[in-house]
């Protein structure tokens, strides 16, 4: 079974004050043309994508510098409601470490949950890949930086936007792989789990 766990561009979630994704048509059959061709905009952090370590960090690493390791490998998904303490972040790394090993490298977490800063600090302990969820941003919507801070200054990617709610819990191959826009902050992803 294959899971698309990405929203689709156009209507996807928009942090707020962020520019929602546009698209223009330049050329259409129906009006004679001899092909049909879509332009677009968008931001890098639009509906689900990953965030780089210089999102947050001067001189991190941008988005087409981070090894593509990260973003595919056994991954576990949570569900977890609330706010995510160290507590609470230890027993997800060691549930997805006996379901499958190197699942705890990378961690998704399904439903309205917001990662503190102390499990933050915990995922950037344990020095794993990736840390991905349902919000627009990791950490508190309204107060973003100290956990962006401490994952990604532990070169953790951040997937964010992520649509877990048909996907039951447990261990799963992940595929995120960014586009590569080079040296940017982040960038949008086609976001699949595969069952192993």
């Amino acid at each position: 079974m294959i899971y698309d766990i990405s929203q689709p561009v156009f209507g996807c979630a928009v942090y707020p004050g962020d520019p929602s994704p546009e698209k223009t048509m330049l050329s259409r059959l129906e009006d004679g043309e001899v092909c049909n061709l879509s332009a677009f905009s968008m931001c890098a952090h639009n509906g689900t994508h990953v965030d780089a370590p210089l999102h947050f960090l001067k001189g991190g690493k941008g988005i087409g510098s981070v090894a593509l390791t990260k973003f595919v490998g056994p991954a576990y998904v949570g569900t977890m409601e609330g706010d995510v303490d160290a507590k609470a972040a230890k027993a997800l790394l060691e549930t997805a470490a006996k379901a499958c090993p190197g699942a705890e490298r990378r961690i998704l977490i399904k439903g309205n949950a917001t990662i503190t800063l102390e499990a933050a600090e915990v995922f950037a302990e344990a020095g794993i890949d990736l840390v991905g969820n349902k919000s627009q941003t990791v950490g508190p919507e309204d107060a973003p930086m100290a956990v962006h801070l401490a994952l990604l200054s532990a070169e953790v990617v951040l997937l964010e936007g992520v649509r877990l709610s048909a996907v039951p819990d447990g261990a799963y191959l992940l595929n995120c792989a960014p586009l590569n826009l080079g040296e940017t902050d982040g960038a949008p992803c086609r976001a699949i789990l595969m069952d192993l």
